[in-house]
């Protein structure tokens, strides 16, 4: 797949970048999405083009906790372990702006999604079933997946946390393109949305 060549902006037109940095204000941009949707390898060239710090929530859950997901998992149970998710996306919104990454569950609790709506803008990145599990049998720290038929799993979860995931204030498409296409598209999406007068204004943390 050959790589997007992006154009450059016409003689006195601020470039697509400057553009979403300035409108975001203190704002972060939150991928939201089914694991495998490639919200990390998205979100840190999303953050590199817009001269963003990358944070990555199951890495900093992680590094709070000092154990890793599917330990915290196996020792705590997932109600704990989304408490402290909860806990580490709030604080990572107050430290904004940045790119933020969050695991596929933070989403679907509603204290996060109010946070998110107030100190950020939600970006859900959609991808199909057979996309989703060709990328998620490439790692095995998946621990909503240890069961018997992965495929079936991801089926309910997409059926459970789509209606959620579609509160996202964008969507967009995340296919078997270059990962460069992708972040082309979310700027893009990105722009539009902050130009728009029905965009909420940037708060001032």
């Amino acid at each position: 797949m050959s790589a997007v060549t992006n154009e450059p902006p016409a003689p006195g037109e601020e470039p697509i970048e400057a553009r979403i940095r300035r409108a975001l204000g203190a704002r972060s941009i939150v991928l939201v999405g089914l694991m495998g949707a490639g919200k990390s390898t998205v979100g840190r060239r999303l953050a590199q083009r817009l001269g963003l710090i990358f944070k990555d929530a199951d890495i900093e859950i992680e590094a709070a906790a000092g154990l890793t997901i599917p330990d915290i998992f196996a020792i705590y149970g997932e109600p704990s372990f989304r408490d402290g998710e909860e806990r580490v996306i709030g604080r990572l919104l107050r430290a904004g702006p940045m790119v933020l990454a969050t695991g596929g569950g933070a989403f679907m609790r509603d204290t996060t999604r109010m946070r998110v709506a107030e100190l950020g803008v939600s970006v859900w990145l959609k991808a199909e079933l057979d996309v989703l599990m060709r990328r998620v049998r490439k790692r095995g720290n998946r621990p909503l997946l240890e069961t018997e038929d992965p495929e079936a799993t991801m089926r309910a979860l997409m059926e459970t946390r789509h209606p959620v995931y579609a509160e996202a204030q964008l969507v967009v498409l995340s296919r078997d393109v270059s990962h460069d296409r992708v972040v082309q598209d979310v700027l893009e999406a990105l722009d539009a949305y902050l130009a728009s007068p029905a965009a909420p204004a940037a708060a001032a943390l």
